[in-house]
């Protein structure tokens, strides 16, 4: 069994729509970190990051409880998500940035250990029984690429990084960027997209009984891959030891700091951030 011993998810800022979601079951637990819109919704709702977020999640979880194996689980969602944007949305998309994407890290019990599948710069950090924390996914290099752009755009329009994702100084560079996702020369997102499904990250590692395993978005994240607060494995610990919520906290204390980003370069002061802490067990 994989048993849940804390979760939390909260937006950036209270104001906006938290575009990460969660979700689990008995042997399945999935975190998902929507991309921040760069232009009108075309779903109903809050925003269409939130709407992929949450959608993705519950219906990966619904397959996993059906007995799906993750790659059927993750094929069959991405079809569900195309099937509802193509049906619900205002109208079609013009340019590829519009289009809704996702970070995803998905792990799944089976017999040989763990079975992880991912995209983007959600993380799934590992620690068993007397042994390193091992780092799933794509999170640490993707989060040092971030920051530098951050700061290089920032200095080009002479503004504070953490001026926000949709300046109009920055927004032709970040949808020229966003444009390349899910094609050959670009990276590949959770998205209403069933080619997706060809494009997964996966491992298989080892997961003795009591092995901890901390789900998190970048955002949660930052923690250690921005801010130097924690390593990966004194992260870990700490989420056992002092909780989630309180991780949180500190979080908002290291950002409310550096409210511009002069310290720590990044797109926005604050991010949604979501994490789930779960140990296995041999029930």
């Amino acid at each position: 069994m994989l048993d849940v011993i804390d979760s939390i998810s909260i937006p950036g800022n209270p104001a906006k729509p938290n575009d990460d979601a969660f979700a689990f079951a008995d042997r399945a637990a999935v975190v998902f970190d929507g991309a921040t819109g760069l232009g009108d919704n075309l779903m109903p709702g809050k925003s269409d990051a939130a709407w992929l977020a949450t959608f993705g999640s519950r219906r990966l979880m619904a397959y996993v409880r059906e007995g799906a194996a993750p790659s059927e689980a993750v094929s069959a969602a991405l079809f569900d998500a195309q099937t509802s944007f193509d049906a619900l949305r205002r109208r079609t998309p013009v340019e590829r940035w519009e289009v809704p994407y996702a970070s995803m890290m998905l792990v799944a019990q089976n017999a040989q250990g763990i079975e992880a599948l991912w995209y983007g710069d959600c993380a799934a950090l590992v620690k068993r029984p007397d042994a390193a924390v091992e780092i799933l996914g794509d999170a640490l290099e993707k989060r040092a690429l971030e920051a530098s752009r951050a700061a290089k755009l920032a200095a080009k329009h002479g503004l504070s990084p953490a001026a926000g994702i949709n300046r109009p100084e920055y927004m032709d560079a970040l949808r020229k960027a966003r444009s390349y996702a899910n094609t050959e020369k670009g990276h590949w997102a959770f998205a209403p997209d069933v080619t997706a499904a060809d494009h997964v990250s996966r491992a298989q590692v080892d997961a003795s009984p009591a092995t901890l395993l901390l789900l998190c978005s970048d955002g949660f994240l930052a923690l250690a891959s921005d801010y130097n607060a924690y390593d990966a494995a004194s992260l870990v610990a700490a989420a056992q030891a002092k909780g989630l919520a309180a991780l949180c906290e500190e979080l908002r204390a290291v950002e409310a700091s550096d409210p511009d980003g002069t310290k720590f370069p990044r797109f926005k002061t604050s991010d949604d951030a979501t994490a789930v802490l779960l140990k296995t067990s041999s029930g």
